[in-house]
């Protein structure tokens, strides 16, 4: 398998960023909704401390792999009909902008709260704003929102990839998952 993407499938490095992110928004999602029905403990601390870790570790990564995506550019849709692919495209826009939003708007709400934002207790990060208890709050709903609109936007994307390879039986999957092989006929017809 090849590092760099090709006409037909993504590189190796590219299917690397895709799989991590979407781990990290996953693991970090699911631990994102117990950590908030936690009673006040220093566990709750650590937990929060930790959720807030991934989710710079997960921008972090995005920005890297937006800068290999320019880099390394993407294989030509497979055929689809126009408004598919006008709708796939729009969906991975939407998937980019949630992704970067999330983490910044936990930054900001962070940043507001007054509170320190440490990644892994190695070193701390600036905040984005004062401190501004109102603010806070606005910035935590946005924050929520973000997760449930980001959640909307993937079960559609994970949807879609799992229309085309079990009924159109095309490429779409095939080429963006780490072992399969794409089918020669789709790519020659």
């Amino acid at each position: 398998m090849s590092l760099r993407s090709n006409d037909h499938r993504w590189g190796a490095v590219a299917k690397l960023f895709h799989w991590i992110v979407a781990l990290g928004i996953l693991v970090n999602g699911v631990w994102g909704l117990l950590m908030t029905g936690m009673s006040p403990s220093m566990s709750k601390i650590t937990v929060y401390a930790l959720h807030k870790s991934i989710g710079l570790t997960i921008l972090a990564l995005f920005a890297l792999r937006l800068a290999w995506r320019l880099y390394d550019g993407a294989p030509e849709d497979e055929p689809m009909p126009r408004w598919q692919r006008i709708v796939a495209h729009l969906t991975h826009v939407l998937l980019y902008g949630f992704i970067l939003a999330m983490p910044l708007s936990g930054w900001l709400f962070n940043s507001l709260h007054g509170y320190p934002l440490q990644w892994f207790k190695l070193f701390n990060l600036p905040a984005l704003a004062a401190k501004n208890e109102d603010l806070a709050r606005i910035a935590h709903g946005v924050h929520e929102w973000l997760f449930y609109l980001l959640l909307l936007v993937l079960i559609g994307h994970v949807g879609a990839a799992l229309k085309h390879h079990f009924f159109d039986q095309d490429n779409v999957l095939r080429r963006m998952l780490p072992f399969a092989r794409v089918r020669q006929n789709k790519l020659q017809g």
